[in-house]
């Protein structure tokens, strides 16, 4: 019979935490900021509590028992099953070795750039540039400071690096078809009647 995969990307961050040692949601959601993971997988404490408990309801994790600090209530600590420790593995290595198909926003956002127009086009592309910059700055102090000030081993915060990789590919991109756009280099429908600048041109880039 297939084992049912979790549906919320968040469970693979809970289940390599788990890896490490059992710990508490509270406990999850403090490692995952500390690594800076927030910035991988969409963190909220009701996203992750729902997480958890999906995945001992599917067998993947189970309570390893209760911890209580100062005067605050007991809090459920768990592990992974060793079904789930085998699931969790398999998941992971189908992941990282087949590339899957992913449909973002921007990628759909591209398919009718030529509606733009040239001109806006282009200057929405230098906005995109000037954004993407700025997060890529905020992301590696984030990244300098897990690594420094907290002392996480590199590996612990290797998806880091490759979403600096992929943001820079982006940034390059972006600044190169602006650029492209702005000398002409890129055909635009339309340009042959003299309309290149007019906005609701036919889709397309």
């Amino acid at each position: 019979m297939p084992v049912k995969r979790p549906a919320n990307p968040l469970a693979l961050a809970v289940l390599g935490l788990l890896l490490e040692q059992p710990l508490h949601p509270h406990a999850m959601a403090a490692v995952l900021r500390e690594r800076q993971l927030d910035l991988t997988f969409k963190l909220t404490t009701g996203s992750l509590y729902d997480t958890v408990r999906a995945l001992a309801r599917d067998g993947w994790i189970e309570e390893a028992g209760t911890e209580r600090a100062g005067g605050r209530p007991a809090r459920t600590v768990y592990r992974h099953t060793p079904e789930g420790r085998g699931h969790f593995t398999a998941w992971l290595d189908e992941l990282i070795r087949e590339p899957t198909r992913e449909f973002p926003k921007f990628l759909s956002a591209l398919s009718y750039l030529g509606a733009l127009g040239p001109a806006r086009a282009a200057a929405a592309l230098r906005e995109r540039a000037a954004a993407l910059e700025a997060r890529a700055a905020a992301d590696e102090r984030a990244y300098q400071a897990a690594r420094d000030e907290h002392r996480v081993p590199r590996l612990f915060v290797i998806e880091a690096e490759y979403a600096r990789a992929m943001a820079e590919a982006e940034l390059r991109w972006v600044r190169h078809t602006a650029e492209e756009i702005e000398r002409g280099a890129l055909s635009w429908p339309g340009e042959e009647n003299g309309e290149g600048d007019n906005e609701g041109e036919a889709p397309g880039a």
